[in-house]
């Protein structure tokens, strides 16, 4: 006869719920490594060859979207430029709070 003692039930859940734990553990990874994959697919925006600014103006940061790119200036403005064809589509006044 077998005198081995069947395991006690909280063990037998606790094996099934950590099997149940490492199969979401590595489908959550193989769908993060997916997401990285189709991420890094995608084509990069390209960055314009040169940009003409107003007479005066200091650029100071550059940020960019997939029709527009975007110049702050050192006078507190943001000038929206069309990527197509270099114009500029939008001046916006940075307007200091007081603190």
């Amino acid at each position: 006869m077998d005198d081995t003692p069947a395991p006690a039930p909280e063990v037998r859940f606790l094996k099934i719920l950590v099997t149940v734990l490492t199969g979401t553990m590595i489908a959550g990874l193989l769908v993060i490594i997916a997401l990285f994959v189709i991420r890094f697919q995608q084509p990069d925006l390209t960055l314009p060859e040169g940009i003409t600014l107003p007479q005066g103006t200091e650029a100071q940061a550059f940020t960019q979207g997939r029709d527009w790119y975007a110049i702050v200036t050192a006078d507190d403005q943001i000038l929206i430029f069309d990527r197509d064809s270099g114009q500029l589509r939008q001046t916006v006044q940075i307007e200091a709070t007081g603190q």
